[in-house]
């Protein structure tokens, strides 16, 4: 099946993309617009200004911290793809701020709004302390490796909070290595295309009755750690790239000795502790 089909009718009046001028916000936005009447684009009001707009955008500069520009901001959206936040392991105050503040004031502002269905971006951070080579599926218990991940964790949290009190549902994403190419030998198991990527943005938005659902975001790698096939399924799911192709050149690019080379969560084990 073609999950990308440009014949499709729009499935909403209007979607919103959070974190819209960053490197997925730009990749993935041509995908949604398929998907809305209208894309309502979203981002701090500097790198916004960047963004070129198409027809049928709308760009709406806010900052995830400032509750009542998120509760102005989902006025009138149906779903929304959650891809803002601070993406890099750090200090805990700008994650407090943007993970876990953001993320609440996102969730408050749907409930208000009567939003139905968030995909969140989650990470695969949230197991990052797992031994590389572990085989693992969502049943298996959080294992965080630094204060990134323990706020996507935080935000999963949140998703399930929302389904059982309000009835909104959420598609947690733990994102692997999404880039245009695997970038080194980590990524020979994490790596998830931005084709594949795109393909499973629409499925968590168009598979019904998905509840709260926790998935793992990658290709379809065969040296991959993490086995969520029925998940996949569910949601309809079935990635059509594999970092294996790369494997020659990339297997010997390895990450310094230590937590980085040993545990999932990579070069994030690396960065760290920070004076407060």
């Amino acid at each position: 099946m073609n999950h990308l089909s440009a014949a499709a009718p729009p499935v909403f009046s209007t979607l919103l993309l959070t974190g819209a001028a960053g490197m997925l916000g730009r990749a993935v936005a041509p995908g949604l617009r398929r998907l809305c009447q209208r894309l309502r684009l979203s981002d701090l009001p500097a790198p916004l200004a960047t963004l070129p707009l198409q027809p049928g955008d709308e760009a709406c500069p806010a900052d995830l911290a400032d509750a009542e520009a998120m509760n102005a901001l989902l006025h009138g959206v149906q779903a929304v793809v959650h891809l803002g936040g601070v993406s890099q392991e750090g200090p805990f105050a700008p994650i407090l701020a943007a993970n876990l503040a953001g993320t609440t004031h996102l969730y408050e502002a749907a409930r208000r709004a009567g939003t139905r269905r968030i995909v969140f971006a989650s990470s695969n951070h949230v197991t990052g302390g797992y031994p590389q080579g572990q085989n693992l599926t969502t049943a298996d218990a959080p294992r965080p490796d630094g204060f990134y991940g323990a706020s996507k964790l935080y935000g999963e949290g949140l998703a399930a909070l929302y389904w059982q009190r309000y009835g909104i549902e959420s598609v947690c994403l733990r994102i692997g290595s999404a880039t245009a190419e695997p970038t080194d030998a980590r990524a020979l198991a994490t790596w998830l295309s931005l084709r594949d990527l795109q393909q499973l943005l629409h499925c968590a938005l168009t598979a019904p009755r998905v509840g709260c659902t926790v998935a793992y975001g990658c290709s379809a790698n065969k040296r991959r750690w993490w086995h969520d096939e029925a998940t996949w399924a569910r949601l309809g799911y079935a990635p059509q790239d594999n970092a294996e192709a790369w494997a020659a050149q990339l297997q010997d690019l390895l990450l310094p000795e230590g937590p980085q080379r040993e545990l999932q969560g990579g070069s994030f084990l690396g960065i760290g502790p920070f004076d407060h």
